[in-house]
């Protein structure tokens, strides 16, 4: 079992169906792990080969009082992604809270990237977004959240290598702003949070890469997953209901 030992103190969620897309490491781990303590019954997907992670994931949730649950899902299929939307709502009747966490990273230059690179690039980063909106947004009640996970790599593109993976991310931005405005007569927020350096498994912050990152970070550390966690908790609250249709940069600084 983790370190997470905390316990269901705050009901704000209670009620409320979340459903986040790769919630069984990092980032969307946090999330889900946050979302459930404030008393929302979370579904999160992940791939087959992280079904230990996922698993560990549920018995924190569940010894901290929350609910969670998991199912296997390829975010570069458009069908695997549309039937685990709609097997939610099947299950449970709706989605009130949607984030979309699950997401793929290339560093490699431009030119020397596949049109199956770019492909799969804007499958899984742009499409299954897309998707798992449209298809929860169908459902969704009034005053529902949509959040989505992308980068501030949208923003600045500082290294070569990262083009396609900005380009996906940027993609972002026009959709979360159409689907605000889309969306708002009912009263659904739809936001996009953009990390910057975010100490996980696979981006440690102990890394050789890390350590000269740092220095262009004026608060001089990567972020934490749970600081993630605790922005997308406040979107899905009653303080954030005037916001939507914005880009949140949260990376100490990284792009002032």
């Amino acid at each position: 079992m983790t370190s997470n030992t905390s316990v269901l103190t705050n009901e704000s969620l209670r009620g409320k169906i979340a459903f986040i897309t790769g919630g069984s490491r990092g980032m969307g781990a946090a999330i889900v792990k946050r979302l459930a303590s404030e008393g929302a019954r979370v579904i999160f997907t992940h791939s087959g080969s992280n079904t230990e992670k996922a698993d560990l994931v549920v018995r924190d949730v569940e010894a901290a009082g929350g609910e969670a649950s998991h199912l296997v899902a390829d975010n570069g299929s458009a069908e695997s992604v549309t039937a685990a939307v709609r097997k939610v709502i099947s299950d449970y009747g709706r989605i009130d809270i949607l984030v979309n966490n699950a997401g793929i990273f290339m560093y490699k230059p431009t030119q020397e990237s596949t049109e199956e690179e770019f492909d799969r690039m804007m499958s899984v980063n742009v499409k299954a977004v897309f998707l798992a909106m449209k298809e929860a947004a169908a459902g969704m009640p009034e005053g529902g959240r949509i959040i989505t996970i992308g980068s501030n790599v949208a923003d600045r593109v500082s290294d070569p290598n990262m083009g396609l993976y900005g380009m996906s991310k940027s993609a972002l931005i026009g959709l979360n702003k159409g689907m605000a405005r889309e969306l708002g007569p009912r009263d659904i927020t739809v936001n996009l949070v953009q990390p910057g350096p975010i100490d996980t498994d696979m981006n440690p912050a102990d890394s050789e890469m890390a350590w000269e990152i740092k220095k262009y970070i004026p608060v001089s550390r990567y972020g934490k997953a749970e600081e993630i966690a605790g922005l997308v908790s406040f979107l899905t609250g009653a303080d954030s209901r005037f916001i939507t249709g914005t880009s949140i940069t949260i990376d100490g600084g990284f792009n002032s």
